[in-house]
């Protein structure tokens, strides 16, 4: 009996003094509560279309904020059932479930955790983890201190939106977005269920790395709830037999990379490392379906260009181990160099013959592929194939379903590259932007950077010049071969691509058509040096064009964007507009930071064309797009108010096509980062056309065809326009001239104002 006496005054001498050790020494170093009293979580800058969709996020940690009442009942309730059953009965310690985790250990039943959520707040915000009795101690000082100064609620709030659940996220919101891309209020009783295991061990748990082990956890909660008396039997049954379908990264509601890309550099050159943290929001002028819909034909239409160039051969070549388990670690670690384009997937060959081919992809699924899905790569099935175009076991290859998504077929990731870009024509501002095949890839925005030479989507400019000279749509030019001076000592002999000379033809047709030898002997009488310093009308830089007969045909350098603005001066009248992505930004707590002033329309003063020559120079584009090289666009979209000019350079290095309609203008263009002939039979209708038709047909859905009000002292001739002072100073402004060295002089003295 004395021993048990002895025992209980040793074990209160014990806690005597640790009491005195907690409140002499470890008390007055405990941190201050400002983190959980006045909590400011680093939330990441997000970027959202016009239409509220989510298109970007930087920083290190993915996480929202969300409040308490907006939390759903059915996660709170699948979080406390696991972590915490008892949270709103105790005070901050609980000593029942510490008996219960103690008495689970000795009798080995189900292990269980000790720590309420108050401690788990206390150690994630303040302390280590190391197991030490002194870090002990404050946790359970800090829990008393945390309870006494929140309420239950806001104890929860914190820990829902602090705590770590794998893949970089924070907090459930942010991870119900990443593992399934739903907000919490969408949430099922078995995507909460599952959320709900995974802080216990953020890396054991994670549904997108260890889905068996966070399955198993996932059926934990539910069998916790259903003894809670949560959840009934029935849903229990249902929500564990429910299939989930897993992310392993954030998903966003829009394919817009390149436009995040840019606004995070204009938002990081003014808050520098603060913009990740400050919970900033940008809201831009992208309209979401557009951007989807041009996402998908920019690359839909460059695979079709690569699809009829030809299969060039798998990737890359691996020696397949005959043992299984490196054999797996093989395929696995070559795979992870190759990661996926969109639906365009990396996969390993692991056996061959004339019609079935049998490969892994990176999820360890092994697909069969044969029939049409085999007819691409053709030839690289053949005995006799090159080595390196030949499939043979071990090859790296990309695979993707067809439209309906049922059968598989080999493919491969294009080397040429594309770019997509649309304006509100009035004020300038973005509706989409698609700078590449793929951000991921490669990042540079050819959209913005990319400086190409234009071809033929350079003529509208010169033969707006050649209006104010006294030119009409009507005016004929002789369409024959013509040797020219480039003005640097040079003699050039200008082609038309076809090879074909009309003769005599209108200046209306001579654009439709895209004849260069017109456009070089109209430039040729307006004079080189009076096109080029028109060319800043439609904001170009002057210096990227050359001083000569070369810049008719587009020898100068634009970029898309640049194009796009240009092409909107004569969509909205002739006023020149600046191109503006970001809409609106506020911070972390919804306080408006910057919000955009929408440039007046048709504001004078921007005002860089004649109204007249607008109107004149979109007859002539309209022309383009119902008899000539733009045709297929008023075929294909069924509409009359389209105009808009194709590019090609020189041995079709480049491939372009400007237009517009219904107030929005854009500009699609194709080519090869290291510039090359895309093929003696790809022209600016074959390779950019195609994106910017289907493009437009989204962004023109619904819309009413665009009439045009005719301004004054303007009149038609035999269906073609001119200014009204230059028909009464030449008559009836019909001249058949050959333009030889003295024409400029001859049309100046006929039709000078």
């Amino acid at each position: 009996m004395k021993w048990l006496l002895s025992l209980a005054a040793l074990i209160a001498v014990a806690c005597a003094a640790l009491f005195a050790f907690a409140l002499l020494v470890l008390a007055p170093d405990l941190p201050s509560l400002d983190a959980v009293t006045d909590y400011k979580p680093k939330i990441p800058l997000r970027v959202y279309t016009a239409d509220n969709a989510l298109i970007g996020e930087f920083g290190e940690e993915h996480r929202d904020f969300v409040p308490i009442k907006e939390i759903p009942d059915v996660l709170k309730n699948a979080l406390l059932a696991i972590e915490d059953s008892r949270f709103y009965e105790h005070g901050g310690i609980d000593f029942i479930g510490v008996t219960r985790a103690l008495l689970s250990d000795v009798t080995g039943g189900v292990k269980q955790g000790a720590s309420t959520i108050t401690m788990q707040v206390a150690r994630n915000f303040f302390l280590t983890r190391e197991r030490s009795l002194s870090r002990k101690l404050k946790e359970i000082m800090l829990s008393y201190r945390i309870e006494t100064a929140l309420s239950k609620d806001q104890i929860l709030e914190l820990y829902m939106n602090q705590i770590y659940l794998g893949q970089r996220t924070h907090g459930f919101s942010s991870a119900a977005r990443t593992y399934f891309g739903k907000s919490l209020k969408e949430l099922s009783l078995a995507e909460a269920a599952m959320l709900a295991g995974v802080p216990q061990n953020p890396a054991r748990h994670n549904p997108a790395v260890n889905p068996q082990r966070a399955k198993e956890r996932q059926i934990l909660v539910l069998k916790s709830m259903r003894r809670l008396g949560r959840i009934t039997d029935a849903q229990y049954e249902q929500a564990s037999a429910e299939p989930l379908h897993i992310s392993s990264s954030l998903q966003f509601e829009s394919h817009a990379a390149y436009v995040a890309e840019m606004v995070r550099q204009s938002i990081f050159e003014q808050y520098k490392e603060d913009s990740y943290t400050m919970g900033i929001k940008v809201y831009t002028t992208i309209n979401k379906a557009e951007q989807e819909a041009a996402y998908e034909s920019l690359r839909r239409n460059v695979m079709a260009y690569d699809q009829r160039h030809g299969y060039r051969g798998p990737e890359a070549f691996i020696e397949l181990p005959a043992e299984e388990d490196a054999r797996d670690d093989a395929i696995d670690e070559v795979l992870l160099k190759h990661p996926a384009s969109d639906l365009l997937l990396a996969a390993v060959v692991t056996e061959v013959s004339p019609k079935l081919l049998k490969v892994e992809l990176a999820t360890g699924e092994t697909i069969q592929i044969s029939g049409d899905g085999l007819r691409f790569a053709s030839a690289a099935l053949q005995a006799k194939a090159n080595r390196d175009l030949k499939l043979r076991p071990g090859a790296v290859i990309r695979v993707m379903q067809d439209s309906k998504g049922k059968r598989w077929q080999i493919s491969q990731l294009p080397e040429v590259d594309a770019a997509y870009v649309s304006l509100n024509a009035q004020d300038g501002s973005y509706r989409a932007l698609v700078g590449g095949f793929d951000f991921n890839r490669k990042k540079f925005n050819h959209v913005s950077s990319a400086w190409r030479q234009p071809g033929s989507a350079m003529k509208p400019f010169i033969y707006s010049a050649a209006l104010e000279k006294g030119f009409f749509a009507g005016s004929m030019i002789n369409d024959s071969l013509l040797s020219a001076d480039t003005n640097e000592g040079l003699r050039w002999d200008p082609r038309n691509d076809d090879g074909k000379y009309d003769g005599p033809i209108s200046m209306q047709t001579a654009l439709a058509q895209s004849k260069n030898v017109v456009s070089v002997k109209i430039l040729k009488a307006i004079g080189a040096t009076y096109a080029h310093d028109y060319l800043p009308r439609f904001g170009f830089d002057a210096a990227k064009h050359p001083v000569n007969l070369t810049l008719a045909l587009g020898t100068g350098s634009v970029t898309p964007v640049q194009l796009a603005a240009a092409y909107a001066v004569f969509a909205n009248g002739g006023y020149q507009v600046n191109p503006w992505l970001i809409q609106k930004v506020t911070d972390g707590r919804g306080k408006l930071m910057f919000e955009a002033k929408v440039p007046a329309v048709a504001a004078e003063e921007s005002r860089v064309i004649d109204a007249r020559n607008a109107y004149i120079m979109d007859s002539m584009l309209r022309e383009v797009t119902r008899s000539g090289t733009g045709a297929a666009a008023s075929q294909r979209l069924g509409r009359h108010d389209l105009a808009g000019k194709t590019g090609t350079t020189s041995d079709a290095m480049d491939g372009w096509f400007a237009g517009y309609a219904s107030n929005i203008v854009a500009v699609a263009w194709m080519g090869y980062d290291d510039p090359k002939s895309l093929g003696g039979r790809e022209f600016g209708a074959t390779l950019a056309l195609p994106i910017w038709i289907d493009s437009m047909r989204s962004a023109l859905a619904g819309k009413p065809e665009a009439i045009r009000a005719t301004p004054e002292n303007v009149v038609n001739v035999d269906g073609k326009w001119s200014y009204a002072e230059y028909q009464s100073a030449g008559g009836n402004g019909v001249i058949t001239l050959d333009i030889e060295e003295s024409f400029g002089d001859r049309l100046l003295k006929l039709f000078k104002p």
